[in-house]
């Protein structure tokens, strides 16, 4: 086969503020894989330092040295190609390039959306919640208010970064009883605080809160004391973390699970202790939030699973119409692949 290794810069809208740091570009490698009929499969590494400490030029190796691998693969099969780059290098960003070209590949020789070939009762659409960026309460209010306006049924608010009390509640009065409030901590806070923090915004009405300490005893501690709902997110990068069952809900990710294949399988290892998975973004580019949108439908979309973190291309420049939201759902590609 035929490699393309090619970087990708994105630019955000606006500086997207996070308990990690503050974001302006996003950048991502994309690989190509074309057999020789001419069928060409995309995939995407998308490492985000800050978040998951997984430097790019890790990637851009590891992607290098896959591919000898991937230049005499062509007759073989998925699972051998994958076992054959993770034997070079066990980079789960990098691993997760490989296993969406291939699936793109496949489904775009069958001719079917990837989500098709993932299973027979794929979901057409994925609802998804809408992230406020802003760190003021004005602002927030605001693109709730909008985010409501356009059809989300639940909005995520980045917390642990300044008034969370001030911006929740804004939140909270500008979409009404309605709309579900999800708040983000990305581990911002000690087991003390975050008790302390969550009692205290309850009242608001909270569906969920994502990561609001690292680490399965801390979140357990944390889940056994509040009353909302907890979900895992980082924590789920450590062993043993998805099959603890130490909360309510966990957030997968195509980086983090190396691609398509093993998001499905974790998906169904937290199923089985309980806790609920849904599908967000690593602040992916296209290719990867469009596997992630096949990913998710695959598992039930909205029938099995709370709203995916998906919408996240509108926050970077250009790509506003790329996977657009309509009425709080993305509906799923309906050309060949990944169908972008």
């Amino acid at each position: 086969m035929q490699v393309g290794i090619a970087p990708r810069t994105l630019r955000f809208r606006r500086p997207l503020r996070t308990s990690f740091g503050e974001l302006r570009v996003r950048e991502t490698l994309e690989l190509t894989i074309t057999d020789d009929d001419g069928v060409t499969g995309r995939g995407e590494a998308a490492p985000l330092e800050p978040y998951d400490g997984v430097p790019l030029h890790a990637c851009a190796r590891a992607l290098d040295a896959y591919r000898p691998v991937l230049e005499r693969a062509e007759t073989l099969e998925p699972a051998r190609i994958l076992d054959g780059c993770r034997a070079i290098a066990d980079l789960p960003q990098a691993l997760a390039a490989v296993d969406v070209a291939l699936w793109d590949r496949a489904a775009r020789r069958e001719g079917r959306p990837l989500a098709e070939l993932l299973t027979d009762r794929a979901a057409a659409t994925v609802p998804v919640n809408a992230t406020i960026g802003a760190t003021d309460r004005a602002g927030a209010a605001a693109a709730a208010l909008e985010a409501a306006r356009a059809g989300y049924r639940c909005v995520k608010v980045k917390v642990g970064i300044g008034d969370d009390a001030g911006r929740v509640a804004a939140v909270r009065a500008a979409i009404g009883p309605a709309v579900a409030l999800r708040l983000d901590a990305n581990g911002a806070w000690t087991v003390e605080d975050a008790i302390a923090t969550i009692e205290a915004l309850a009242p608001a009405g909270i569906e969920l809160v994502e990561e609001p300490v690292h680490g399965v005893h801390d979140l357990a501690q944390v889940r056994r004391s509040v009353p909302v709902r907890i979900a895992m997110d980082e924590t789920a990068a450590e062993p043993g973390a998805l099959a603890s069952g130490a909360t309510d809900a966990v957030a997968l990710k195509l980086s983090r699970c190396a691609g398509v294949s093993g998001l499905l399988a974790t998906a169904e290892l937290v199923r089985a202790t309980g806790a609920e998975p849904y599908v967000t973004s690593t602040l992916d580019g296209p290719v990867g939030v469009a596997a992630a949108v096949h990913a998710a439908a695959a598992l039930g979309g909205g029938r099995d699973m709370p709203p995916c973190g998906l919408a996240t291309l509108a926050h970077f420049e250009g790509l506003e119409d790329v996977l657009p939201v309509v009425d709080g759902e993305i509906a799923v590609p309906a050309g060949p692949g990944l169908g972008i």
